[in-house]
């Protein structure tokens, strides 16, 4: 494939010791041993007063802490848990001692609910937290998930579940040891426009879908340094991070799985960026009836797309897979649905199947298979040949 160089690339070595690095540094005043305390501290009369404050209201929903406090959690599922009816944004895993200290002043949280990397695994003993959300580089969804199986607390992890099904497995299986419950962070399953699409095609509204088209590209235009631009830790390109909802929506629009895929790379323009990673990657899924999908994906250009056609009429997304302002028209007119915000109904929907006892509709055996798939479709680029599917 593609010919790895470490002097370019961020690897999961480097990216632990920016951790450590971080924990280390001082920050906003805070040294290492106030921080270190804070992250293990059993409570405070400071937390007490909080948690009375919180109410009767707080109380009548589950905690949940964010692992990685990256631009994800920052800017969408923390604001996303100030909307939530279930759940509540309860603590924070970070290694860094400035987001610690920025965190638990915005978010008024008690010390006692603030990991550092080095303290997650105390996160079982404490009561205020039900829910772990990883949001962390890909390659380290698998470690994470595990451990907080381990601490017999329930858990979400982003997309893709991880890098390899080999992983994917090991992640069920500790959920399974532990008695706990796993979801995928697939929040379009939640957003209406989305939600119009898998009823147009599962229940053939305008007959059976005949053809898919999906693509979901931006530019990548930050650090080369990325950890997203490195193997080890993303998995992949583009197809990791947004090919996979592109495989997601052509399932979701038929409502089966594909039975086989055909792939190509495309070229490399900027080898400064793409020498680890794939720039972009074209692929067809078959499905059993005879439908295809013909996808892409690229981080050099802007797309985001989901359309099909079925026999009596036709429907497109665009955007399909964006967090607000997704538009959608079928052959009869345009789709007159409300924005919502995707993560807080995805976050309480998984807070209820856990209060109500019943099963999420993103478990992780949903996310093993798309990552199958994503291996299957990087085995028929490097190959060049159809790769059947056995899920």
């Amino acid at each position: 494939m593609i010919q790895t160089n470490f002097f370019f690339r961020h690897n999961r070595r480097r990216f632990l010791k920016d951790l450590s690095l971080a924990f280390g540094a001082t920050a906003v005043g805070v040294p290492l041993a106030s921080f270190a305390a804070s992250c293990q501290s059993s409570g405070s009369e400071k937390a007490a007063t909080q948690t009375q404050q919180t109410g009767q209201q707080q109380q009548q929903k589950l905690g949940i802490a964010l692992v990685g406090l990256g631009r994800y959690a920052t800017h969408q599922l923390a604001p996303a848990l100030q909307e939530t009816e279930h759940c509540y944004l309860a603590g924070i895993v970070t290694g860094t001692p400035a987001k610690a200290a920025e965190w638990k002043r915005k978010y008024n949280l008690p010390d006692k609910n603030i990991y550092s990397y080095d303290t997650y695994d105390q996160i079982a003993d404490n009561p205020d937290i039900d829910i772990i959300y990883i949001v962390l580089p890909n390659g380290m969804h698998a470690e994470y998930t595990i451990r907080g199986a381990k601490a017999r607390k329930h858990l979400i992890s982003e997309k893709p579940m991880a890098t390899s099904a080999e992983d994917c497995r090991r992640m069920l299986q500790a959920c399974q040891e532990n008695n706990v419950r796993l979801s995928i962070g697939y929040r379009l399953h939640f957003e209406p426009h989305n939600q119009r699409v898998m009823e147009l095609g599962q229940q053939q509204i305008y007959g059976p879908v005949q053809e898919i088209e999906a693509a979901d590209s931006f530019v990548f235009s930050g650090d080369p340094n990325a950890w997203r631009l490195d193997k080890e830790l993303a998995g992949g390109g583009p197809l990791m991070d947004l090919g996979i909802y592109c495989v997601q929506g052509a399932i979701y629009t038929m409502g089966e799985n594909p039975v086989a895929v055909t792939a190509k790379y495309g070229n490399v323009t900027r080898p400064e960026y793409f020498d680890e990673v794939e720039q972009s990657i074209n692929w067809q899924l078959e499905f059993p009836g005879g439908a295809r999908a013909n996808c892409r994906t690229s981080y050099n250009q802007n797309e985001g797309l989901l359309s099909a056609k079925a026999e009596k009429g036709w429907w497109r997304l665009e955007p399909a897979y964006s967090y607000s302002g997704i538009k959608g028209e079928t052959s009869e007119g345009s789709m007159e649905l409300p924005q919502v915000n995707q993560q807080a109904r995805q976050m309480d929907d998984f807070a209820r199947c856990i209060l109500e006892n019943k099963e999420t509709r993103v478990p992780g055996e949903m996310g093993l298979r798309d990552v199958q798939i994503l291996e299957a479709i990087y085995q028929a680029a490097e190959t060049g040949e159809r790769v059947e599917l056995k899920l």
